[in-house]
C-alpha cells in the first residue's frame, strides 16, 4: 500500500497531476493583499486560474485542506489527494456560467476539480449532461475526458473549509480571484447560476464590479429566482469586444445539490433539470 508521503498529497504544482494549470514558478498569494495584486495582474485566464491553484492567503483553510489531505477518508486512502484551491474550470468563453459555495474536503480537495468525487457533483453533472453542458454525466476524476459547453464553474471560496463553513473574512479575501475570472468572462456571458445563498450572495459585488448594473435591493434568494442583470457594455478583460450586443445577464438561484437537500428532496432532479434548461435557453447554447 502506499503511503500519503509517497502519493505526495498535497500536490505540488506542475508535478503531472492532470490540466494542473499552475508550474512551480507560479506566484503564490501569501495573503489578502497577494491576492487583490495577484487577481488584478493576471494577463489571461490562464495565468488567473494558475495563480488561484496555489493560494495560500488563508492560514485557517490552508491547514484544513492539506490535513484533510494528509489524513484522508478510509475509502480514499490509497488516492493522491490534490490538496489545494480549487480553480475555475470550464470553457474559456462560457455563455453560461454556475457558481457554488466551495469545494467539498473528500470531493474537490481529492479530485482537483470543482463538484466532482462526491455526491452533489453526482448529481450536478448528470443534471448538466441532461441539459446538454456538459459531455459525459459523471465527473470522477480530473483527466477522466469530462467537459463542460460553453459552460464554466467556480466556487465563491476555492479552499475546502472545516465543516463547509467559510468565514465572511474567508469569504473576502477569496472575492478578488471570482471578479477576476467574472471579467475575464463577461463578455459573452448570457446566464449564472447561483448554486445555494451563499452563491447569490458572493455573486452580486462581483458582478458590480465588472460592469453590471446590480439592481437594489438585491433581489432574495429562492428556487427558480430570476433576475435580468443589464451590463454597461465595452470590452471585456479578455480584450475582445462584447459579442453580446449588450444583451443582459440572467442571474438564477437554485437550491444547493448538496447530499441533506438531495435526499430530504429538498431539491429534485427535474428542479436542476428545469434550472439548467432555462439557463441554456437563455443562453442560446
Amino acid at each position: 500500500m502506499s503511503s500519503p508521503v509517497s502519493l505526495g498529497s498535497p500536490v505540488p504544482p506542475g508535478t503531472g497531476w492532470p490540466d494542473d494549470p499552475a508550474t512551480p514558478a507560479t506566484p503564490v498569494a501569501e495573503n489578502p493583499a497577494a491576492v487583490r495584486r495577484l487577481a488584478a495582474t493576471a494577463g489571461t485566464l490562464t495565468e488567473l486560474v494558475a495563480r488561484q491553484s496555489v493560494c495560500r492567503a488563508c492560514p485557517r483553510l490552508v491547514e484544513w485542506r492539506e490535513q484533510v489531505a494528509h489524513e484522508k477518508r478510509r475509502a480514499f486512502r490509497d488516492e493522491r489527494y490534490w490538496g489545494r484551491p480549487i480553480p475555475g474550470w470550464g470553457a474559456q468563453r462560457p455563455r453560461v456560467l454556475i457558481v457554488g459555495l466551495a469545494p467539498a474536503a473528500h470531493g474537490g480537495n481529492r479530485t482537483g476539480r470543482v463538484f466532482t468525487g462526491d455526491r452533489s457533483g453526482d448529481v450536478l453533472y448528470a443534471s448538466l449532461w441532461r441539459a446538454g453542458l456538459a459531455a459525459q454525466p459523471t465527473s470522477v476524476a480530473a483527466g477522466d475526458g469530462q467537459r463542460l459547453l460553453g459552460t464554466r464553474m467556480v466556487a465563491a471560496v476555492r479552499c475546502a473549509p472545516p465543516l463547509n463553513k467559510p468565514s465572511v473574512d474567508e469569504r473576502d479575501n477569496c472575492a478578488p480571484w471570482l471578479a477576476a475570472e467574472l471579467g475575464f468572462v463577461a463578455g459573452g456571458l448570457r446566464s449564472v447560476v447561483c448554486l445555494g445563498h451563499f452563491a447569490w450572495q458572493a455573486i452580486w459585488p462581483q458582478l458590480a464590479a465588472a460592469g453590471f448594473a446590480v439592481p437594489r435591493p438585491r433581489p432574495p434568494f429562492g428556487h427558480g429566482a430570476e433576475a435580468l442583470v443589464p451590463r454597461a457594455g465595452g470590452a471585456d478583460r479578455a480584450g475582445g469586444a462584447d459579442g453580446t450586443g449588450q444583451e443582459p445577464v440572467l442571474v438564477i438561484g437554485c437550491y444547493h445539490p448538496s447530499q441533506q437537500n438531495t435526499f430530504t428532496g429538498r431539491v429534485t432532479d427535474v428542479m436542476l433539470d428545469e434550472v439548467f434548461g432555462r439557463a441554456r435557453q437563455h443562453a442560446g447554447l
